[in-house]
């Protein structure tokens, strides 16, 4: 059953149409009554036709292209959100199209950033990206201390899988990089053995980070220990598994423990690892095991103990290869398109800074040439709408000079209703007085006191455009506050001052000495 409300609205709209309607037929009975008046009988019908298809087709004429507009732009005009709100980018159907549309989005980041060596570098890894999209290998990155064996353990899987072990391909100071497929799998396998973590030293250190970054490009993690994690390789591991990927836990060198031994270690290193990988993904291997001595013979070698880990690495690589790969890509590419992002963020705050720093030079010079007595520096703390319009610019936004005027003044009220330009004055004021006689000490205070002011309402308004337009959930007030007590620590008040007095308070000081101000009194005896 509708509410009695909506029977009233409907109601009302009949009636509406309904007078609509009846006024429209009594204007056409009206004309036709006069053009017979003025015209022979057998011309009224074709006269009155053909005035009503002309104005049938000057109504169209006019109302197909608004309508067109209308159509295309989704009836979003009405939704209260203006016209911006009907562009939507469509929703990615997988991570491939997903990844496509990062890549898309960073190169026209990549237009705006001027820095050359780092737009060349982000482009390459950008290509980098886009060529992963293509490729048809699972990455596989195997980590492990220079004593868990982990090289053994590659060697083992190499030999198993596709017999001795040649040459190495893709062979590099630091990693060393093979090709192998497993059966019953479409895509080949890329398997690469990473320089040891946790040696000492600087390059050793260095050596760390380049595994490390390797693993930022692995579908599938493989960390090798030989026993407990230690605090240093449990440190390692959250790294790792913070990164979002796949990750294998092998503990190696099984044949030096006995089967309670190992199942000890198993069952520990399985709680240590709760919640952030599955229990079947520990698993235990033995890649050299001892040899055995043989009396009056050669010792026997036995064979490496690596079919768990190979059933397992199949397992995860037949069910959720393709997965993998499709979570990697999107990874890669989201992080590219947050580094460009944040460079081309860099960029524009230090070209938004530049405008502020210059509209406070500009602020203070004004008042320095024009000193008003008594004056309240709510104007000057405002700033001008212009300064409003050049930082918008920078981060990409159009404003009328009525809206920019708008938010000046916004932040200006602001900044009196807090109490922070009485603050400011007496804080520019109080490190002036040592230096100065009286008068030239309030044109100074005027003058440099509208300039900090100018700078902490420009620094608000770069972080307004940073967060989008937005003031945040502490409104204005936090923000104004914020950059007040960022500006008067005594690092930031000091370089201000500093530049100050050479641009400010140095040439009054000219000025007086020609006459303009009264000179400075004489320290008494």
């Amino acid at each position: 059953m509708k509410p009695p409300g909506r029977i009233w609205l409907w109601l009302g709209l009949a009636l509406g149409v309904l007078v609509v309607v009846t006024a429209v037929l009594q204007a056409v009975n009206n004309l036709l009554w006069q053009l017979s008046y003025l015209l022979p009988s057998w011309l009224v019908g074709p006269f009155s036709l053909l005035l009503f298809g002309g104005a049938a087709l000057l109504i169209a004429r006019f109302a197909w292209p608004w309508f067109n507009s209308v159509r295309r732009s989704g009836w979003t005009v009405f939704n209260g959100k203006g016209p911006a709100a009907a562009v939507e980018v469509e929703a990615p159907s997988n991570r491939q199209e997903a990844a496509q549309q990062n890549l898309a989005g960073l190169d026209a980041l990549l237009q705006g950033i001027r820095d050359e060596v780092q737009r060349k570098a982000l482009q390459q890894e950008r290509e980098r990206v886009a060529a992963e999209l293509e490729r048809g290998d699972l990455v596989l990155v195997v980590f492990g201390t220079g004593s868990a064996g982990k090289t053994s353990l590659i060697r083992a899987l190499l030999k198993d899988v596709v017999g001795e072990v040649g040459a190495a391909m893709g062979s590099t100071t630091t990693t060393t990089s093979y090709r192998l497929r497993l059966r019953n799998l479409e895509r080949g396998i890329r398997l690469i053995d990473t320089p040891g973590i946790l040696e000492a030293g600087i390059e050793g250190q260095k050596r760390e980070q380049i595994a490390r970054d390797q693993a930022a490009n692995a579908d599938l993690l493989v960390l090798v220990v030989d026993g407990d994690l230690r605090a240093a390789e449990l440190e390692v591991f959250a790294a790792l598994a913070s990164l979002g990927k796949r990750l294998l836990l092998v503990l190696n060198k099984c044949d030096l423990r006995g089967e309670d031994e190992e199942k000890r270690l198993l069952e520990l290193l399985r709680r240590r690892t709760q919640g952030r990988m599955a229990p079947e993904d520990v698993i235990t291997a033995s890649a050299s095991p001892q040899s055995v001595p043989m009396p009056g013979g050669k010792p026997l070698q036995p064979p490496p103990e690596i079919d768990r880990l190979l059933r397992r690495i199949a397992q995860v690589l037949h069910s959720d290869g393709e997965e993998l790969i499709a979570d990697n890509i999107l990874m890669q590419s989201s992080r590219l398109s947050e580094a460009g992002r944040r460079l081309l963020g860099e960029q524009r705050q230090l070209d938004a800074e530049g405008v502020v720093d210059r509209y406070s030079w500009i602020s203070a010079g004004v008042l320095a040439a024009t000193p008003l007595p008594g004056v309240d520096l709510l104007g000057a703390a405002a700033v001008n709408a212009q300064m409003v319009m050049e930082i918008g610019r920078i981060y990409g936004v159009s404003l009328s000079k009525a809206s920019a005027q708008e938010l000046a003044v916004s932040v200006g009220r602001t900044l009196a209703s807090l109490g922070l330009i009485k603050g400011g004055v007496s804080l520019i004021s109080a490190a002036l007085s040592l230096n100065l006689p009286a008068l030239l000490l309030s044109r100074a205070v005027q003058a440099v006191g509208a300039g900090w002011l100018t700078r902490i309402a420009g620094r608000s308004f770069i972080t307004y455009f940073q967060q989008d337009q937005d003031w945040g959930d502490g409104g204005i007030q936090e923000v104004v506050q914020r950059q007040y007590d960022l500006n008067k620590r005594e690092s930031a008040l000091n370089a201000f001052l500093s530049a100050a007095i050479n641009r400010v308070v140095e040439p009054l000081q000219r000025q007086g000495k020609q006459g303009q101000l009264p000179p400075r009194p004489q320290k008494r005896p």
